[in-house]
């Protein structure tokens, strides 16, 4: 009997353990962490504005010390990092439309019209790049979940990374 009962404790500690083990690669490749820890590893720190899309395996980070923005795709396997002087603007893309553009010596196109009932809104970068002219991220996607939880929030994260690319595209 004493040997049944610590061959049952054996077999319920490595099961314990196992599930532990699990639980912990689970959370440590969970796509969003992945994502910020390849934001990271390609700025050097950690982003001070970010925008991630978890399910396109994409993402772009902004260093403003530094000087650099970071994009990322196929889950932050590849990506850029472009000098502020590379940027040349960003456009906020609703259901197709581009509501709201910022460009390099040209006059914003300011975000005026809001939509709740979105389907899809994009973040697109532009860049000095002939390779890789442009990079675009969902925001929000109706179909599959997207950092944000709404299409409100989505356009006020959209607008956020306007306003900071102009403000650098001034500087």
């Amino acid at each position: 009997m004493g040997e049944a009962l610590r061959v049952i404790l054996l077999v319920g500690l490595a099961a314990a353990a196992l599930t532990t083990v699990a639980l912990t690669l689970n959370w440590w490749m969970e796509p969003e962490r992945r994502m910020r820890r390849a934001l990271l590893k390609s700025l050097g720190v950690q982003p001070e504005a970010e925008a991630l899309s978890p399910t396109e395996g994409r993402a772009a980070g902004l260093d403003f010390d530094g000087g650099q923005i970071a994009v990322l795709w196929d889950r932050g396997a590849h990506g850029l990092v472009y000098g502020f002087e590379e940027v040349e603007g960003g456009e906020v893309i609703v259901d197709g439309h581009v509501l709201a553009r910022i460009r390099r010596g040209e006059p914003r196109k300011s975000l005026d019209v809001m939509a709740p009932d979105a389907e899809q809104v994009t973040l697109r970068l532009m860049f000095a790049d002939a390779r890789y002219p442009e990079f675009e991220l969902a925001l929000w996607n109706a179909v599959a979940p997207a950092q944000t939880g709404s299409p409100a929030e989505a356009l006020r994260l959209g607008r956020r990374w306007l306003s900071h690319l102009e403000a650098l595209l001034k500087a």
